[in-house]
């Protein structure tokens, strides 16, 4: 018999297992269920996945745990959250129930200019330890990995020090972080006379300076890839100006990402399609058009319906749609603390199933498998399948489906990061 770490058996095993890379179509309502299945982990990474009375016959173990019927699956993937910032926007939260606007609080110097403004005031260290308490909350309720985004300090130093912040989280933190830069998420009061001036210091300034940053980082000594993002939308970044900064990325080794289609439709998932991009998130007014092109892509649709909720929209990103023309889509929470508010990937979860006509499948792929894609890291996890980094969740439940089906209540009972019980 061979010897593994830690063999967990009689569980529902949810592997959403694809070998050939990100789900899409019928592939992403196919979870992969193992009824009575056991998994066998061995120095972090998963060393086996099968029937309980094979792994049994076939492996001891230093720990082994009886899942008692319960349900293992991967560890969630939250591959666009702004988790890192200074201050809160709860003042902004009452004015927009009393009939505000996203954009007209943006216009007015509110939004993401009033988070830049506690976000630049803070040090790293009150940034890490603001952060490591959602990054906390994120890790009970599931989350194993995070998208990171830099993108509240809107200038050369404050944008480091956000990066500074992610890295030394990354090394502090059970949960694992990737960085993006989203040096074009605004302008700032000091270019608002000269937007094309602040995207001039994004490619000439910023960008190099992130790149040979990145360089120094322990995330290029892992191969954690960096992203370079943009907020392509009316009243922000033009498409021209977004191709400016994520060709500037992608010529210092960044990969592109994209914010599209929030509200109002400029072309940026074609442009995104164009650069290559590993994702393109938001879609919620994306037409017909768009979405093929898009579904005829590696590129990754990211929907964030916490958004959609928090700012008590009625429209939300058509998530049927897009899967149904063969998008490979992605979910994820957007944690910020203006329009997304949202430390959960369950709730993510039910809100899709509810309101974009998710099943509860493709809900769970896109939250784990394709997340991991969106990041750059499908090949090592996401999934549970032989070779893969072990983070799985073991949930309070005997069908994975009570994820989205059940909402306000966390059904995690435990979560292995890199094989070691941290919940």
């Amino acid at each position: 018999m061979e010897h593994v770490d830690l063999l967990i058996h009689n569980a529902q095993v949810i592997t959403c297992a694809s070998p050939d890379g990100p789900k899409r179509g019928a592939a992403l309502a196919d979870v992969g269920a193992i009824p009575q299945g056991a998994v066998a982990v061995h120095r972090g990474i998963i060393r086996a996945v099968g029937p309980a009375a094979e792994l049994r016959a076939r492996y001891t173990a230093d720990q082994e745990v009886d899942a008692r019927g319960r349900v293992l699956c991967p560890g969630f993937v939250d591959c666009h959250t702004h988790v890192v910032y200074g201050g809160d926007r709860v003042q902004e939260f009452e004015m927009r129930l009393q009939g505000a606007g996203y954009m007209e609080l943006l216009a007015a110097g509110g939004g993401i200019l009033s988070t830049m403004r506690h976000t630049r005031a803070a040090t790293v260290d009150a940034l890490v330890a603001q952060t490591r308490s959602r990054l906390d909350t994120m890790l009970r309720l599931g989350t194993t990995t995070v998208e990171v985004k830099t993108g509240y300090g809107l200038d050369p130093a404050s944008e480091l020090k956000m990066l500074e912040a992610v890295a030394r989280l990354d090394v502090e933190h059970p949960c694992d972080l990737v960085p993006t830069f989203l040096g074009a998420h605004a302008i700032p009061p000091e270019f608002a006379q000269d937007p094309d001036g602040y995207v001039d210091q994004v490619v000439h300034e910023m960008v190099p300076q992130v790149a040979a940053w990145y360089g120094r980082s322990h995330f290029a000594a892992q191969e954690v890839p960096l992203f370079c993002d943009v907020f392509c939308e009316a009243g922000v970044f033009q498409v021209e100006q977004a191709r400016r900064v994520l060709e500037a990325g992608r010529a210092h080794g960044m990969r592109p990402k994209l914010h599209a289609d929030e509200f109002e439709s400029l072309g940026g998932v074609s442009l995104a399609v164009e650069l290559g991009a590993t994702s393109v998130d938001h879609l919620d007014v994306t037409p017909a058009p768009e979405v093929h092109r898009l579904a005829r892509s590696d590129t990754l649709g990211v929907v964030l319906p916490a958004v959609n909720f928090h700012l008590g929209s009625h429209h939300f990103a058509d998530g049927r749609g897009l899967v149904d023309a063969g998008v490979a889509l992605a979910l994820a929470t957007d944690i910020n603390p203006g329009s997304a508010p949202c430390p959960s990937m369950p709730l993510a979860m039910a809100i899709a199933c509810r309101y974009q006509r998710l099943l509860p499948a493709e809900a769970l792929n896109a939250a784990t498998l394709n997340a991991a894609y969106a990041v750059g890291l499908g090949h090592r996890l996401g999934s549970l399948e032989v070779g893969k980094q072990a983070d799985l969740l073991l949930l309070d439940t005997a069908d994975y489906r009570h994820l989205a089906y059940r909402f306000g209540e966390n059904l995690v009972a435990g979560v292995l990061k890199r094989g070691h019980w941290v919940v």
